[in-house]
């Protein structure tokens, strides 16, 4: 019988992403102390924006974590680190130079763990790839805080030392590293819209690339424990995808759509499918006949949404309505994949 136990690589950058966002919660909260604290105005302005894609970033690895699928908490060492900074971000032991040189040395943090993550990726799955794509942004824009900081930090330094103001054209230098870092990597990233969040289409896409992509990878091997791998985090991606469509989207659009109830026919076909799968041995012969059955049903599901439902989405909701929706989807998915990680153990 297949189990659904999450390969180790999984859950260690399940982790590393769990990691990654109570960092992310930490620079923003840093990012609004600094605001408080700090009396210079273009520093502020820029620290307002920085704090502006901080925020909007929160949100896209709530939806890279979702995508992802596999639960995981942050260390305790990370939560310890987290708490200790906020001590001293919050209190007066240090200067304001170096509550912002914390700032930027945990920005360096996250832009290395983004990279881990991805070299890691590379090595688990195209599925995690696909999963962790909009990583890259988050990557690129804390990038570009870095080179502004930088120049936060020669200012302030310049200040605390000598009590006269640096060469404000350090601002120059900094908007032509920000020039040179976007034409050598802004062209290699996927960068997300300056909306808040994405819309239900755009998360829903996501599932759909991802489900299909560990589709081929179960096909392309013939290793038993791969197989039972990938199949693993199918059951529990359909299931929850399709729980969480059942919950918040469906009922949002049966209004405008005459053929709601087929989309969840199909879906009570596919959770049968993929309990008959479950208990069929990897190994069996039969196993990826059944597999690609599913597949079928799958991607004629699929079709349907993104032709269909996808449109009357796009005629009947506003763009902020689409975007509530994929936000409402993303928390039940969450709630749901907690749901199941409990049941598993």
């Amino acid at each position: 019988m297949v189990t659904t136990l999450d390969d180790t690589k999984r859950s260690a950058i399940a982790v590393k992403l769990a990691n990654v966002k109570a960092i992310q919660n930490l620079l923003i909260s840093s990012e609004q102390t600094l605001l408080q604290e700090s009396t210079d105005q273009d520093i502020n302005s820029r620290l307002r924006d920085m704090l502006g894609d901080d925020q909007k970033n929160l949100g896209v690895l709530d939806t890279v974590i979702v995508q992802y699928g596999v639960q995981g908490e942050p260390k305790e060492t990370t939560k310890q680190l987290i708490e200790m900074t906020q001590k001293l971000m919050s209190g007066s032991e240090l200067t304001l130079y170096e509550k912002f040189a914390q700032l930027e040395l945990f920005k360096h943090g996250q832009v290395m763990a983004g990279i881990v993550i991805h070299k890691a990726a590379q090595q688990v799955g195209a599925d995690v790839e696909a999963a962790i794509t909009p990583l890259n942004t988050i990557n690129f824009e804390n990038r570009a805080h870095q080179e502004q900081l930088k120049g936060v930090l020669e200012i302030l330094g310049t200040r605390e030392l000598t009590g006269k103001d640096a060469d404000q054209g350090i601002w120059a230098r900094v908007q032509d590293a920000m020039a040179a870092l976007t034409g050598a990597v802004g062209s290699a990233v996927t960068q997300v819209s300056d909306k808040k969040d994405m819309n239900i289409q755009d998360v829903l896409r996501m599932d759909h690339t991802k489900v299909n992509t560990l589709f081929m990878e179960l096909n392309g091997t013939n290793d038993p424990q791969k197989i039972q791998e990938y199949f693993g985090q199918i059951y529990k991606d359909l299931t929850a995808h399709s729980l969480a469509e059942e919950e918040v989207v469906y009922p949002a659009v049966r209004p405008y759509y005459s053929e709601t109830q087929d989309l969840y026919n199909e879906q009570g076909e596919i959770k049968e499918m993929l309990e008959e799968i479950k208990a069929i041995s990897p190994s069996s012969p039969e196993f990826k006949n059944k597999v690609n059955q599913l597949k079928d049903v799958v991607m004629h599901h699929v079709r349907q949404e993104e032709s269909d439902v996808f449109a009357k989405v796009r005629e009947n909701f506003s763009d902020e309505q689409s975007e509530q929706l994929a936000t409402k989807f993303k928390s039940a998915k969450s709630k749901i994949q907690e749901e199941m990680g409990v049941a598993k153990k």
